[in-house]
């Protein structure tokens, strides 16, 4: 009974991990088809990171993500709260997903600026649902709100310049 009593816990943070993180890989697959060749290609802005950077800064925000998510689902409040909050996660992870999509594999950065605002808008909620479960859940997120953040400017200075 205890071993089982641990290991529900472990199982839910491997798949809360394993749900970003494998989104973040699917997404970054799109990513590093065009990032050698249409990106090289555009005007980028003097804020422009330099391209190795993106992968360590995402990475470790999708590992935060997944940390944060299993801190809600595994909280002991039970019902539509909880549900909710998750739901909205799982969509703004779909937008997260959709974005490098559209940016990279379609080639289409003003579309792209639509999804990141959504997104931003889709995280933001998740963080405040998430306060109401977990302080720290919510904590989590907030490097996440301001990497996308400092995205979408870098995504709206790219598509102006281009």
């Amino acid at each position: 009974m205890i071993v089982n009593e641990v290991m529900k816990p472990i199982a839910k943070l491997i798949i809360a991990l394993a749900i970003p993180v494998a989104i973040g890989a699917i997404a970054g697959s799109f990513t590093a088809t065009s990032v050698n060749g249409w990106f090289t290609s555009l005007i980028k802005p003097d804020f422009n990171p330099p391209n190795w950077l993106f992968a360590p800064v995402w990475t470790t925000l999708y590992i935060m993500m997944g940390f944060s998510s299993f801190m809600v689902w595994n909280s002991k409040k039970k019902g539509k709260q909880k549900n909710k909050a998750l739901g909205i996660y799982m969509i703004q992870l779909l937008f997260n997903f959709l974005w490098s999509f559209i940016f990279f594999y379609a080639q289409e950065p003003g579309w792209a600026l639509v999804d990141i605002i959504l997104m931003w808008m889709l995280i933001l909620i998740t963080i405040l649902q998430f306060g109401k479960i977990s302080s720290t859940a919510a904590w989590l997120l907030v490097p996440y709100i301001c990497w996308v953040s400092f995205a979408a400017i870098l995504n709206f200075a790219i598509w102006k310049l281009n």
